[in-house]
């Protein structure tokens, strides 16, 4: 029986690639990409000439049963998608769930994901924390945000830079414009900036600078009321 491996790839800078993932992508019998354009100019700046096939989510219903079947009858497979660690807000968990299902080994190497760096330099409380990735862009999304009042963890959201203001705004709204927040782009990249500071602070400056890039929110918590004994 095949392997599939789940491979993580750089959101940015290409050094961030891990020698492993490097040696399965060479070693497998295909990849699977979620853009074969974009992962074709991965492939090529570490000289890996293996035949890519296109896996997403607009396709990945049709597609997974043969894939399934190649790993059953044991081809080793590597799945990719054009940032990052498939599954985390990417097309990935149907093909994990269905190769599981059928038995077949699943391993998924540790490498880059956006969160992590954004969450630990955040300064905001990371020993536990509630990986929220998108919101609803339209129905839902204010159902989804009155939802998370409560949450005493630090909070993620994934957010593209023609919605970030708007999502901080709605945050204010709903946790107030006091509540502490650090929002990440271009991790990794040349333009890499981190913003800290309340939600009304944070919201004033991508007001003033156009918003560019992939952004990371990460939101504090509800702060916890201590009560005396």
């Amino acid at each position: 029986m095949g392997i599939l491996y789940v491979v993580p790839t750089p959101v940015g800078n290409m050094e961030d690639m891990t020698l492993r993932a490097i040696r399965i992508l060479k070693e497998v019998d295909v990849v699977l990409a979620e853009d074969t354009r974009t992962s074709g100019i991965l492939l090529k700046h570490f000289d890996i000439k293996n035949q890519l096939l296109s896996h997403h989510k607009f396709n990945e219903h049709g597609t997974t049963a043969g894939i399934v079947a190649r790993l059953l009858a044991g081809e080793a497979v590597a799945l990719i998608s054009d940032a990052g660690t498939p599954g985390i807000s990417d097309p990935g968990f149907f093909l994990v769930r269905e190769a599981v299902r059928a038995g077949v080994e699943v391993q998924c190497l540790p490498g880059a994901t956006a969160f992590v760096p954004a969450l630990v330099s955040s300064g905001l409380p990371c020993e536990r924390f509630a990986f929220e990735g998108f919101l609803p862009q339209k129905k839902g999304r204010q159902t989804k945000i009155r939802s998370l009042a409560d949450e005493e963890r630090t909070m993620i959201f994934y957010e593209s830079p023609y919605r970030v203001v708007k999502t901080l705004e709605q945050f204010a709204e709903a946790y107030g414009a006091d509540r502490q927040v650090s929002v990440s782009r271009e991790i990794s990249k040349v333009h890499e900036e981190s913003v800290r500071g309340t939600l009304a602070e944070v919201i004033a400056h991508f007001k003033e600078h156009e918003p560019r890039g992939e952004f990371v929110i990460v939101l504090a918590g509800k702060k916890v009321e201590k009560t005396e004994n």
